[in-house]
């Protein structure tokens, strides 16, 4: 269904010291990094898409994020999800919603949220119920 997301940036060496310990966390790898031309682009391993860039705007105004808008980045498990909470809040992301089981969206969600440092909106979340003891 999606090709890339793209996410704008008025610092993208910030951006990728935010994102790159969250993408490796997720499984993903920096496919690109091109400071001279302003983005930087992650993907998992072996897929050719989706893509997640950050990047300065191309038309030079500043970046800014939307209302309403959010990008969800799919964690294989809920301690995962934990861990990249932790990693970008450690990385300068602002809190936006503790990790946590939302039954709302159905019982098996379990999502944290954050605002990356240029206030972009992020969810981290597991679909999977907990993995049962063997």
């Amino acid at each position: 269904m999606l090709s890339h997301v793209t996410l704008g940036t008025g610092d993208l060496a910030r951006a990728v010291a935010f994102y790159g310990p969250l993408m490796e966390r997720l499984g993903h790898r920096l496919r690109r990094h091109d400071p001279d031309t302003g983005w930087a682009i992650w993907q998992q391993p072996g897929i050719a898409r989706p893509l997640f860039v950050v990047m300065r705007p191309f038309d030079g105004a500043p970046a800014a994020p939307g209302n309403g808008q959010m990008t969800a980045l799919l964690a294989q498990d809920r301690t995962t999800v934990d861990d990249c909470h932790r990693l970008a809040l450690a990385a300068g992301g602002q809190d936006a919603g503790a990790p946590g089981l939302r039954p709302q969206y159905h019982p098996d969600f379990y999502g944290a949220y954050v605002r990356d440092p240029d206030g972009n909106k992020l969810c981290i979340c597991c679909h999977a119920a907990p993995a049962k003891d063997a």
